[in-house]
């Protein structure tokens, strides 16, 4: 595997400004880059460290086509139910529409990230077991050490699940087998906005302390 450079920004700045990045350049990303941000999705912890993640990198202009068509379909399907739900957590009506407007963006254009990283599982035991809440545990991480590489190498990237609406379709279009399944899509490209601290709820308001309801101070 790969190690870093010197170019590269520290663990905490890249958790603390890793924001979705949704309007990506079309300009090309260098392979090496690609497989540094597999590397590090391959470092994530594993589920009885079976390692059953399985990525497709998408760079075919038809391929992105015809997911970008089965994106935006599933956005159509739910976009009024993003219009008048109301802003997320710490977050104003300005900011929400400023997100909105981001989100159909990408919808319009995501076909044109330079890449796609398309995160599977193959032969989910989980899931066998009817314990698909454990499925996740086996891919996620992947998902958010692949984020933080990304934008430690200076690249944008959010993660997208909304495929999910369309899966048999996806995995028809991606040629998965019979014991493969997705779990999200990274489109990955330079981006067009600048990173910065992303905005979330203070600690107190999340954590508790040893039960539910005991304020974490």
């Amino acid at each position: 595997m790969t190690t870093h450079t010197s170019d590269e920004i520290g663990l905490f700045d890249a958790i603390f400004t890793t924001r979705a990045m949704r309007r990506l350049k079309p300009d090309p990303v260098p392979d090496e880059l690609i497989r540094k941000v597999l590397e590090a999705g391959l470092c994530a912890p594993s589920g009885g460290d079976v390692q059953n993640w399985r990525f497709i990198v998408v760079k075919d202009p038809e391929i992105k086509r015809q997911l970008q068509i089965r994106y935006k379909r599933a956005l159509d399907d739910v976009i009024e139910r993003y219009r008048s739900n109301p802003p997320p957590p710490g977050k104003t009506e300005e900011q929400k529409a400023r997100m909105l407007a981001a989100v159909e963006y990408l919808t319009e254009h995501f076909h044109e990230a330079p890449v796609l990283i398309v995160c599977c599982l193959v032969d989910d035991y989980a899931r066998k077991l009817g314990l698909e809440k454990m499925s996740g545990a086996s891919i996620y991480p992947a998902v958010q050490n692949i984020l933080l590489a990304a934008r430690a190498l200076g690249l944008g990237a959010t993660l997208t699940t909304r495929h999910l609406i369309y899966e048999k379709e996806v995995d028809q279009i991606l040629g998965l087998p019979p014991n493969a399944e997705t779990f999200a899509i990274i489109p990955i490209g330079y981006p067009m906005g600048r990173f910065g601290p992303v905005s979330r709820q203070p600690v107190e308001k999340v954590a508790f302390i040893d039960r539910w309801g005991n304020p974490y101070k």
